[in-house]
Parts: structure tokens; sequence; C-alpha cells
């Protein structure tokens, strides 16, 4: 019996903006009317670090999502010591869900690049993939990654709700053009930030100064 998936849309947010909110609203829809959990990731691997404190880009995310249905926090990885790998946390929820299915959201870009994840191969053994599609990118042609979409890509959601993991999904997103670097960038050279982020967010970026170095 098909059972509503479990989507998680991880992130740095550092700072949450629209972008993030819009496509984390669409994939939603996308998979039948699902709730989106966003997640912190609380020391990235990948990234030397984050201009916001673990605490205020998990407030920046409560301020974001007050108020939409369909989006929710998921601050496991913020609570938890050590690099923020995503094959724990899957495996996490994989123990706390039993046969659920469970959707991991990726941009085109960080599926293209997820040979560099830690313990890549196990990521479809524990979640199915939901790929955001945007215009002007396109899915690898060659390589480890592309012999794995070409193994496991469905067409409709309806297949990843019949079963716990396994599947990659393309979803179409919407091509807005916001960036937490260049949102961070404005910030330290003075620039307005106005409409690029939820105004409460904006409000709290100002009240504490950050990202001003």
């Amino acid at each position: 019996m098909a059972v509503k998936p479990l989507a998680l849309y991880g992130g740095t947010f550092d700072p949450i903006h629209l972008g993030h909110l819009r496509t984390a609203l669409e994939v939603g829809e996308a998979l039948g009317g699902v709730e989106v959990r966003l997640l912190p990731a609380g020391r990235p691997p990948l990234r030397e670090g984050t201009g916001a404190s673990v605490e205020q880009r998990r407030r920046m995310v409560e301020l974001a999502i007050e108020g939409i249905d369909g989006l929710a926090l998921d601050d496991r990885e913020l609570r938890r010591e050590g690099p923020s790998y995503m094959v724990d946390t899957l495996a996490e929820l994989r123990t706390e869900i039993g046969e659920r299915p469970l959707c991991l959201i990726l941009g085109m870009d960080a599926f293209a690049g997820l040979e560099r994840w830690h313990r890549w191969p196990r990521l479809i053994e524990l979640a199915h993939l939901v790929v955001m599609s945007r215009p002007g990118h396109r899915p690898p042609l060659e390589g480890p990654v592309a012999g794995l979409l070409a193994e496991h890509r469905v067409d409709l959601h309806e297949a990843l709700a019949r079963h716990p993991a396994g599947g990659i999904l393309e979803v179409a997103v919407s091509g807005l053009e916001i960036s937490a670097s260049a949102i961070r960038r404005r910030l330290r050279t003075g620039h307005d930030i106005r409409l690029l982020l939820p105004e409460a967010v904006r409000a709290y970026i100002i009240e504490h100064g950050l990202y001003r170095h």
C-alpha cells in the first residue's frame, strides 16, 4: 500500500532565503502534497564553515517557515556532535520511521557531485533521491552518478510511495536566481537584501549584525 513519504531538504541555510522556501513548497506539491522538513547542516564536511552560528541558523529557519503550511524544521544535525554526514541522518531516520518512504531533496549541482559525499552509495539504499531540475541544469551524462541515475530513475512520484527507498525522481522547480552567498556578499558591501528572503529573517540578520565581515 502506498504511504506518503517523509521528505527532507538539507542545506546550510546560511541564510535561508525565498529560493529555498519556494523550491521546498514546489517539491512538496510534486510529491503529492507531502510536508517537507528543512534540515540545516550542523557542521557541513564539504564547507569550511558558516557565517552564522548553529543557533542563529536554526532561528532563521524557524522565522522563515512560521505560518507556512507544508514546511517544518528538523534540527537533528544541529544537535549532533561532529561532522554532519547525510548518510548518518538518513540511517537515524530510517530507524525511527521503519519502512515509510523517505525522500532526500537535492539540487542538481549537489546530485552531480554526489561522489564527494561520505559513503554516498549507501544513500540510495536508505532513501529516494528527489533531484530539483532548473532551466539550464542537466544531470551528469557519464560516470558513477550518471550510472546511478540510469539504474534508479523513476518518472512518477507515485512510484516513490510504494517503496521505502531506491528511486530517483527529477522535479522541475522555478529558476529563482537567489543564492545565500550573494546575500552575504550584498550584506558585506552594504547593499539592500529586501525581497530576497523573508522579512522576519532580514530583520533578524540586521538586528544581530550577521554577515558584515
